[in-house]
């Protein structure tokens, strides 16, 4: 049974992993681009960021003994994800737009905040 910060915490990690499998694929696209000397330095930046994040929660997720052993597309909709834990198999079911636009969330607060102006 997966407690609910625990489940957060697994959520997170979801999100983090379909992030960075995105900027992945759009990273070959980046490289095409005539200013790609300005994007290229601010996506390796964030895919820096999202992967220290992202193992820094697999690493407390091994710590609580949960892991993802896969994604199993339901229909167009719908994936389950499997997660391992201490006590059993647990399967939970996402919405793939829900996913889609928690990402895209995600994403968009990692850079207003990478480029947030401070001011003193």
């Amino acid at each position: 049974m997966i407690k609910a910060d625990e489940r957060q915490l697994l959520h997170k990690y979801l999100l983090l992993e379909l992030a960075i499998k995105s900027l992945q694929v759009d990273y070959c696209k980046l490289e095409q681009f005539k200013m790609k000397t300005v994007f290229l330095p601010m996506m390796d930046s964030l895919l820096k960021d999202l992967r220290q994040e992202y193992f820094n929660l697999k690493r407390e997720l091994a710590q609580k003994r949960i892991r993802v052993v896969g994604w199993q597309p339901v229909d167009e909709y719908f994936s389950d994800v499997q997660v391992a834990t201490a006590g059993n198999d647990v399967v939970l079911r996402y919405a793939n737009q829900a996913l889609k636009s928690q990402v895209e969330k995600l994403l968009i607060n990692h850079i207003r905040s990478s480029f947030r102006i401070k001011t003193d």
